[in-house]
């Protein structure tokens, strides 16, 4: 698999990664076999960057990680994880004793000493303007408790925002072919940074993945189904913020662009991939099956500057005026 690095990131890291919130919570139940096969079916393919929050199943989404890195051995996969969530949103939670508590919470579910990259989680706005919030950081990594720091955000101003700070090594950001905002200033400003940027949602809660109907259900413990209108937390997180239907139609229009012998989830990987500034991409599985298939979007060849029009044209006449300026 292709690796890439930013200079602020300082390592390598292949360019399709592996999303580990649905080994946690909130897409169904995955038990713990699956969800370690997933992992090592992830690693055997080459996947060497694994995203995961300690408020995915409460830490059951780091505590697996931890285990699949006991079972693995040292295979040099960097684990990136997030803080945050678990306590009300507001700014003055943003503090120093949470920041270790937090810390030392995620060491431990993932039986290390120092973790390799750890992000603040889709924090309130005003966080990004606090400098008591990265000074906090700065020591994490000056004391080795953490080995870089980065910022996973809802909005284009907030990624922005971050990259200003000298401190940030990544931006986790959604970028999919229904998200395309972040190509205007966020990849462009990144890139001259030397800042990583992970792209988050791929695959548009799945939508993309070319195996939804306007039949399909989700159960309710599965986001698709409780926070379709942002009830739970940002309505952008679950479909891209794209109304389901809408949704489909679009993705009906992209179908015709998949290259001979590839899925339609591939192509919208390979599409993120293909993105001047992309660092890694982060899809979820449930299965090793997925996992692998996930992973062979790496190998597909570059898409054409045709498709790469026809996506855009498809955003600008669907989707466009529904998210353009919300996020």
């Amino acid at each position: 698999m292709e690796n890439r690095n930013a200079g602020r990131l300082g390592r390598q890291v292949g360019v399709v990664g592996l999303g580990c919130w649905q080994l946690g919570a909130d897409w169904g139940q995955v038990e713990e076999s699956d969800a370690l096969a997933v992992l090592h079916a992830a690693a055997d393919t080459g996947v060497n960057f694994f995203d995961t929050a300690d408020v995915y199943g409460d830490g059951r989404s780091e505590t697996l990680i931890g285990k699949f890195l006991r079972e693995r051995g040292d295979a040099g996969i960097t684990v990136a994880t997030k803080m945050g969530r678990r306590v009300d949103q507001v700014p003055e939670n943003y503090r120093r004793e949470n920041f270790l508590a937090w810390n030392d919470r995620s060491r431990a579910n993932l039986g290390v000493d120092t973790l390799d990259l750890v992000q603040l989680h889709c924090p309130p706005t005003p966080v990004y303007s606090t400098d008591e919030v990265f000074d906090t950081l700065d020591e994490l990594v000056e004391t080795n408790r953490v080995a870089a720091y980065g910022v996973s955000v809802e909005t284009v101003e907030e990624a922005l925002t971050a990259i200003a700070r000298p401190g940030v090594a990544s931006v986790q950001i959604i970028l999919n072919a229904l998200r395309l905002k972040p190509l205007e200033r966020v990849l462009p400003a990144a890139a001259e940074a030397g800042v990583a940027i992970i792209a988050r949602v791929p695959l548009a809660s799945g939508l993309l993945s070319g195996k939804y109907t306007a039949s399909t259900t989700f159960g309710t413990d599965d986001h698709r189904n409780y926070n379709r209108n942002g009830d739970a937390f940002d309505v952008g997180e679950t479909f891209s913020g794209v109304p389901f239907e809408v949704g489909l139609e679009a993705v009906e229009r992209l179908r015709a662009l998949v290259p001979s012998g590839a899925t339609m989830a591939q192509f919208a990987l390979r599409w993120i991939v293909d993105q001047p500034g992309v660092t890694v991409v982060i899809p979820g599985a449930r299965n090793a099956e997925q996992a692998r298939a996930n992973s062979a979007a790496a190998d597909l060849a570059p898409l054409s500057a045709q498709a790469q029009d026809e996506v855009r044209s498809v955003y600008d006449s669907l989707i466009r005026p529904l998210v353009h300026d919300r996020w």
